[in-house]
């Protein structure tokens, strides 16, 4: 019988076709599942002692985990998720953020080594698996070099935070860490000998990378929904906490009105009809982690205001109450520029309208608070809807 005549150049490596679909596996919906649990710790963490250095120390978890997600989702943008030795990966990365969430409510405490070392871990583990696989393929192994040589440099703080530094020194140590990872990330991970990584190489795909955003920040929802659920739960004979859960209900539609309202809905375009979808990638895990960041704060006012809404409100709960609102019309204006090249003036003015009505809210109660910051956003979603009303449908405009 005949043979098969080997592949003298081997076997494919696990890059995508590009005339392959990129709609998002199952696999990914179910890795989705760690963060769930994630961002849920990250907005309980913020409310066990509200004050400047706890909302410090949960930004910083909070960007540490949405970097394991935004890094694993471009990585199966750029490599084949059908591919077993892509799906052995995600798994891998999913096992690490599940350790890594464990050791959310300890990060700063006895558990950082935990938690820094998974997080260097799957980083560092994510290239030693890629550059073997790709060893074939010269452009994707420089790649993934290059990655690899960034998340090695800002693996010395992360673990010198968690094993020599405590407290407010070990907030600085994975700050500086997570600035080295953030950045490297922005300057297409540049390395002396190779360069950054081209631009040819930085493309995405629209249809794959758009819906991955988009289902996160329906996750981040699901913590604000979790919140009002169980929290309301507990106390459901007051009349109060109704009115505190219907208002926290409202927000998290406000929430899901404002991001999908036509820049949401049209992200995929957008990234379609850019002339560089590069430059999309250079910005979106930013401004969606600015909005994700939203949204947890605003859960975790929620948990705030569903315990106690009676008594006047704290100028630290005030601060989370109004600033998860805040953060996130922040995020949407950066968000709509991606989309339309513009910013619509209802988004800063939102913002201003929290800033002003700040003051006298610190004499109301809690649910008092609430309801200011929904109707606000109540305010932003009017301004939307008066500006498209009547129009053709808006196409989407991304800077050139």
């Amino acid at each position: 019988m005949p043979t098969a005549t080997p592949d003298p150049a081997g076997p494919r490596p696990p890059v995508r076709d590009p005339e392959a679909p990129r709609r998002v596996t199952l696999l990914e919906l179910f890795f989705d599942l760690v963060y769930v649990v994630a961002l849920a710790l990250v907005s309980r963490y913020l409310i066990g002692g509200v004050g400047w250095e706890r909302a410090a120390e949960s930004l910083i978890m909070l960007m540490a985990i949405w970097w394991t997600w935004a890094i694993t989702t471009l990585v199966t943008d750029l490599y084949d998720p059908q591919r077993a030795e892509i799906k052995l990966l995600v798994v891998a990365v999913m096992f690490g953020a599940l350790l890594m969430t464990t050791a959310i409510p300890e990060a700063f405490g006895a558990r950082g080594l935990v938690f820094a070392g998974t997080y260097v871990a799957i980083h560092l583990g994510r290239g030693l698996f890629l550059m073997p696989a790709v060893r074939r393929h010269p452009q994707t192994r420089r790649r993934a070099i290059r990655i690899f040589v960034w998340f090695a440099v800002s693996a010395v703080p992360w673990l010198v935070g968690a094993v020599a530094a405590h407290d407010n020194a070990r907030m600085w140590f994975w700050a500086g860490a997570l600035a080295i990872d953030y950045l490297g990330f922005r300057l297409a991970y540049p390395v002396p000998g190779l360069g950054a990584v081209p631009d040819a190489q930085r493309n995405v795909t629209a249809e794959h990378l758009s819906e991955r955003y988009q289902q996160f920040f329906i996750i981040a929802l699901g913590d604000a929904v979790l919140v009002s659920g169980t929290v309301f739960s507990l106390h459901h004979s007051e009349v109060e906490n109704i009115a505190a859960f219907t208002t926290a209900f409202g927000t998290t539609l406000l929430l899901w009105r404002l991001y999908v309202h036509k820049s949401g809905e049209l992200l995929p375009d957008a990234i379609a009809r850019s002339n560089q979808p590069s430059k999309f990638l250079n910005t979106a895990p930013y401004t969606h982690l600015l909005m994700v960041a939203g949204v947890v704060t605003t859960a975790a006012g929620f948990d705030l205001v569903l315990l106690e809404p009676t008594g006047h409100t704290p100028p630290a709960w005030l601060a989370v109450i109004l600033g998860g609102p805040a953060l996130f019309l922040a995020g949407r204006a950066a968000f709509e520029y991606e989309v339309f090249s513009r910013v619509s003036p209802s988004r800063p003015g939102g913002v201003l309208a929290l800033l002003c009505v700040a003051p006298a809210l610190v004499f109301l109660a809690p649910v008092y608070a609430s309801l200011g910051a929904m109707l606000v956003l109540a305010g932003v979603a009017a301004a939307d809807h008066r500006r498209s009303r009547g129009r053709p449908p808006e196409e989407p405009m991304p800077p050139h």
